[in-house]
């Protein structure tokens, strides 16, 4: 239970950090789903949630994705870093060809880096996620068309 709390404070303080109202993580079989709402303001029923705007990544102009097209998505909540550490060369760069198990970002959570490999081979066709942004449980990351 101990372990248990000191998770949820964690994850309050991720919350905390960057000004988030919702957050859902799954560590191993465990699922944590926090939301945070206003003293005394209750949702309105059947209201569909404001999006927030995405921006475009790196400049590219947003574009429909080719039928062949093969989306890397966010294993867990946490920040996306394109590189092991700042000032070094980002792992992979939009026109590069990866391999599967090739590194292609870090996220970290909860005070660990976890490296994100590819689970495909081919070109990295768009890199959504901006260095330093908070990505969430299966956000879109790359995209790889073989």
């Amino acid at each position: 239970m101990a372990d248990e709390t000191e998770k949820i404070k964690e994850l309050l303080e991720i919350m905390r950090e960057h000004d988030l109202d919702a957050l859902k993580v799954k560590l191993g079989e465990q699922i944590f789903e926090l939301v945070r709402r206003e003293p005394g303001v209750a949702p309105i029923p059947g209201q569909p949630a404001a999006q927030p705007e995405r921006a475009e990544a790196h400049g590219e102009e947003q574009a429909a994705a080719s039928p062949t097209v093969r989306r890397v998505t966010a294993p867990l909540v946490g920040i996306f870093y394109r590189s092991a550490a700042p000032g070094v060369e980002p792992f992979v760069e939009v026109g590069d060809r990866v391999q599967t198990g090739d590194a292609l970002c870090i996220l970290e959570a909860m005070k660990l880096m976890n490296e994100i490999t590819s689970d495909y081979a081919g070109v990295v066709t768009r890199i959504i996620p901006e260095n330093g942004q908070l990505v969430s449980l299966g956000e879109e990351m790359f995209w790889i068309e073989p």
